[in-house]
């Protein structure tokens, strides 16, 4: 059989340790998968008069990267059609750009905002503040950790908030001294109330904004990534895209199952497991057991300074067990979004009660402080430890001055985001970004992890510098585990005969450069199921 193409370069890196052979340049794909890996003289057997070959001169051939952590519907809508508040730290800085967005829109024309700092409020944030400067318009600014909303009063109006909402899972819409709400809407099921009022937008027009952000991330590298979501309109989204083209990266979809949701929910999530496109699928259910430590919503084993991060989103926690319980037996793979410590704890209880699923392993999403004593248990249960450094370097700072160090106290921050101490502890790390949360770039995600600070600030000092890990272990984190992780070690994360033909084309092995240096590494091309997409700066010759 004779291959489609070959994608020749100047070296291949395994990241296993172990080279694909002493000279080896090229790899040939047939039907979307890896046929052979070698020297391109050795290849003859396999070269046809149909091969096609992508020439890469100097450069290095990595595995597909896969960001294993990222909401790529809603994140593009988001910002394709909200403002972007990263960077703005005074409030001065956010009403700067509030305005700007006013001046080209109708008075009664919703702006919706994303990537908000809550520390530009004094005090407890409030949207009240926007009732002066911004009279009779509504406005909804998501916070940086996408855990709440700060919305203007003529949203409390046209949400008819009142402060007096009660919730099944540990939202809450924020009141003042007065009892009337202030604008701060915390957590999914009170952000729910004012997601149904923002205008409409068309599938088409979400699918351009969609598109538009995967072509980005395919261009910093990513062949795949995990959406740890699956809601409307991602399933019309994705149908649209491949209606008129091909998504740019493969996309596996793990829905929600709400806090304290019935089975007849869970039972709605089961049955779209398996449902796909060409380069998207569902597969996993996805629990969030707590919120996040900014919000005072994580489940930590004693409170904040704030008296709160004490309780878990999941209110029964015997619904989150029975849960957990249900998808096990039918073979679904879970991923537990945990962020305290005993949201930790918690989940590696009851993954230890449930038992494996086959297909793939069990996930717990985030872990933002880990205790020592549970630092083995994920080897131990076979728990994939899903983590996003780049929360750590770019939501803190080494001298805890960060609302997050503040609210959790030294000796719980001392334990944030340890990548180090799992990996030697023998659990599987896969890495992620939470986009749009995280930079999507994985490039920068991959060096943050080895600088523990963000890689454009060198004189910025390191978060927690001891939990640094080599380039070695950041890529296999978004190559080997990523597979593991997905239940498919057997198709990705591998350059190997029998594996698809997903593959990552650097100008540079990124292992041989310095960190600060990796994200300036030009991506030539990425390969999806052995198609070569080419990107800017691609040195490429068809031959």
């Amino acid at each position: 059989m004779y291959a489609d193409a070959i994608v020749l370069a100047g070296h291949i890196e395994t990241l296993t340790g172990t080279t694909a052979g002493p000279s080896a340049n090229a790899v040939a794909i047939a039907d979307g998968r890896i046929v052979a890996v070698g020297d391109i003289t050795d290849l003859g057997p396999v070269h046809g008069p149909g091969t096609v070959v992508h020439a890469f001169p100097g450069a290095t051939i990595l595995p597909g990267l896969t960001d294993v952590h990222a909401h790529p519907v809603w994140g593009s809508i988001e910002i394709g059609g909200g403002v972007d508040l990263g960077g703005a730290s005074t409030l001065d800085q956010v009403f700067t750009r509030l305005a700007d967005a006013a001046d080209r829109r109708p008075a009664d024309v919703w702006i919706t905002g994303f990537d908000l700092d809550v520390n530009v409020f004094e005090g407890h944030p409030a949207g009240t503040v926007f009732a002066e400067r911004f009279p009779g318009r509504p406005i909804s600014l998501m916070s940086r950790d996408a855990h709440a909303l700060v919305v203007s009063p003529r949203v409390v109006e046209l949400a008819g908030l009142t402060g007096r909402e009660t919730f099944t899972d540990a939202s809450s819409i924020e009141v003042g001294p007065d009892g009337r709400p202030t604008g701060f809407v915390v957590e999914l099921q009170a952000m729910g109330l004012v997601f149904a009022h923002y205008p409409d937008v068309p599938v088409e027009t979400a699918a351009g904004y969609v598109r538009h952000q995967l072509d980005r991330l395919a261009r910093g590298g990513l062949t795949g990534l995990h959406a740890l979501d699956f809601t409307d309109p991602s399933e019309a989204v994705y149908r649209h895209i491949e209606e008129h083209g091909e998504l740019p990266l493969r996309v596996r979809c793990s829905p929600l199952v709400p806090a304290d949701s019935a089975p007849e929910v869970w039972q709605e999530i089961a049955d779209l497991q398996g449902r796909r496109g060409r380069r998207w699928h569902v597969e996993g259910a996805k629990f969030m057991l707590d919120g996040t430590a900014d919000n005072g919503t994580a489940w930590f084993d004693r409170p904040d300074i704030h008296g709160e991060n004490r309780e878990p989103l999941w209110r029964d926690t015997d619904a989150y067990r029975a849960g957990m319980r249900f998808f096990t037996e039918r073979g679904v793979p879970t991923a537990t979004h945990a962020i305290g410590d005993q949201a930790v704890r918690f989940a590696l209880d009851v993954i230890e009660e449930v038992g494996p699923v086959a297909r793939a392993p069990h996930r717990i999403e985030h872990i933002e402080s880990l205790p020592d004593d549970l630092l083995d248990r994920f080897a131990e249960l076979d728990v994939v430890a899903s983590l996003q450094p780049v929360h750590g370097t770019r939501h803190t700072h080494a001298d805890a001055t960060d609302n997050w160090s503040r609210r959790i106290g030294p000796d719980r921050v001392a334990r944030g985001w340890r990548t180090r101490d799992l990996l030697d502890h023998g659990a599987v790390v896969a890495l992620g970004s939470d986009w749009p949360i995280g930079p999507g770039d994985p490039r920068i995600g991959l060096a943050d992890c080895q600088l523990r600070r963000p890689v454009e600030e060198p004189e910025t000092a390191p978060v927690q510098p001891g939990q640094a890990i080599s380039a070695r272990e950041a890529y296999t984190g978004m190559t080997a585990s990523a597979a593991y992780a997905a239940g498919a070690s057997d198709d990705l994360g591998k350059i190997a005969p029998g594996h698809l033909a997903d593959l990552t084309v650097f100008a540079a092995n990124p292992l041989d450069l310095t960190p600060d240096a990796q994200p300036g590494n030009p991506v030539l091309a990425t390969v999806v199921g052995g198609t070569v997409q080419l990107h800017t700066n691609s040195a490429e010759g068809n031959s």
